[in-house]
């Protein structure tokens, strides 16, 4: 009688073991700290591509794990990397030449807003056509990875800028645009397009084995939502000033005279940081409610939607 060794059991999903985004965080923290210490000794100019290197995409590729180890069905982790790279790279190509023409006005972070929202979802749409299964979960994922790859090559672009000055390489100014903007990716992109994500592959239902986008008002709301996010986001610095000079009562001063004098600037400058911050905290959480509301709530024709974050 001749004997089968049963196969032998192996782990399909290697990647999807929990803790590599929060591991290669602290890492990739590690080396981003050692890169400005060595820059700051050295002075050594050709170091300056890796400091924004790491400093514009640890936060953003972390997010790509988190999502790496949480995502099911048909995509696979090289997919999930595609994604974040030509995504964001598409991304603010696409809304580089749509902003071209913006110019300055009291309404043209709306625009900015409602831009890039437009392409990143456009993204979306294109790169969740064949996705397997299409939950609003599955969504909220797939949508953070192309708002990651958004923010980080976006992020790059601001640290690069900040590094230049007409004294050569200013070296605080990079880590410290760096640094805000990492604190910042988690509630920036990631959020808005994860939100749009989760309602859009709420609207894909299943026709002969295709998935097929069923348009609706919904999610026209939900972009015009992210959009305003967006917007209000980007706006608040502006919204926050406003805000210290009606509180403090030096509204009429500015528009008379134009300037402020220095007893009062530093008082309305003040204030205008505190409300900045709260505001930011305040369109953080709205965006953060949302997505965890959209992210648990059921289709019609879609059962599998109970999925949760892990």
């Amino acid at each position: 009688m001749v004997s089968v060794d049963a196969p032998p059991v192996v782990d399909a999903h290697r990647h999807h073991r929990h803790g590599w985004w929060w591991k290669t965080l602290l890492v990739g923290l590690a080396l981003w700290a050692l890169t400005v210490v060595v820059t700051g000794i050295t002075l050594n100019a050709n170091l300056i591509p890796t400091l924004i290197l790491l400093g514009s995409f640890l936060v953003p590729f972390c997010v790509v794990l988190f999502v790496v180890e949480r995502v099911t069905g048909t995509v696979s982790t090289l997919q999930v990397v595609l994604l974040f790279v030509v995504g964001g790279v598409c991304g603010v190509l696409g809304a580089s030449l749509l902003e071209a023409n913006l110019h300055a006005s009291l309404w043209i972070y709306v625009g900015v807003g409602l831009i890039e929202e437009l392409v990143k979802g456009v993204i979306l749409i294109v790169a969740g056509a064949r996705v397997r299964p299409k939950t609003r979960l599955q969504g909220a994922l797939l949508g953070a990875t192309v708002g990651a790859g958004f923010s980080a090559f976006e992020s790059a672009g601001y640290a690069f800028n900040a590094a230049i000055s007409s004294q050569g390489i200013n070296l605080v100014s990079l880590l410290q645009t760096e640094m805000i903007r990492a604190i910042l990716a988690p509630v920036g992109h990631v959020l808005w397009t994860a939100i749009f994500g989760a309602v859009l592959f709420g609207f894909f239902s299943a026709d002969r084995g295709r998935s097929r986008l069923r348009w609706g008002l919904g999610l026209i709301v939900a972009y015009l939502g992210v959009s305003l996010l967006h917007s209000l986001w980007d706006s608040m610095s502006g919204i926050s000033s406003f805000l210290a000079l009606l509180v403090t009562g030096n509204t009429v001063q500015v528009i008379e005279y134009g300037f402020l004098p220095a007893s009062a600037a530093q008082e309305v400058s003040s204030l205008a940081t505190v409300l900045y911050i709260i505001g930011l905290a305040v369109v953080s959480a709205v965006g953060a409610f949302t997505l965890w509301r959209v992210a648990r709530t059921r289709t019609a024709r879609t059962p599998e939607l109970s999925g949760a974050i892990r």
